[in-house]
């Protein structure tokens, strides 16, 4: 397989390739990595007050991945289609 050319008219290493191929994906590695911080961050944080408050049933933590969800994927979202305003 043919590789295209680069700027001094020689062959692309494939370490070039894929050196462009993580920086035109590294956004979305990022918007997908605070998406799952945000989810087991407030998890966790509703987890330790569960366990603090010595609740039976684990509405801290229920609570804590509902709103780390949410959070979460409008973060997620702005970060992926990008910041876009209503005018």
């Amino acid at each position: 397989m043919a590789q295209p050319p680069d700027e001094k008219g020689g062959k692309q290493s494939g370490a070039a390739n894929l050196g462009e191929a993580y920086r035109k994906a590294a956004p979305y590695m990022g918007a997908a990595s605070s998406l799952v911080g945000a989810v087991a961050g407030c998890t966790l944080l509703g987890y330790f007050i569960d366990r603090k408050v010595g609740t039976q049933t684990p509405w801290f933590t229920l609570g804590g991945a509902l709103f780390g969800m949410v959070g979460g994927f409008v973060s997620f979202f702005r970060q992926v289609l990008g910041k876009r305003t209503g005018r």
